[in-house]
């Protein structure tokens, strides 16, 4: 999923088409590349927004997800200078 929310434009075209990424991408998109329930790519992302490397934003009733990017740059930085 990390991967996917890296390069968003190639890997939701559906979502492209439609709406764009202004917010990220829309949970029901991941789901249905995911090909797992619901709740399942639910519970996967709040894991990765509890650590931090994803963020969401509600718009209406949907809930977009975006990766953190800081973060990511953070990690590679904490890598690099204490391995």
């Amino acid at each position: 999923m990390l991967e996917w929310l890296k390069e968003p434009e190639i890997n939701f075209p559906d979502q492209l088409q439609h709406a764009g990424f202004e917010h990220g991408v829309c949970v029901g998109q991941i789901q249905a590349k995911a090909g797992l329930t619901q709740s399942t790519v639910s519970e996967y992302l709040s894991i990765l927004q509890r650590a931090g490397f994803i963020e969401s934003k509600r718009v209406g009733q949907w809930t977009y997800y975006k990766r953190n990017e800081g973060a990511f740059e953070a990690l590679s930085n904490l890598i690099q200078s204490n391995l």
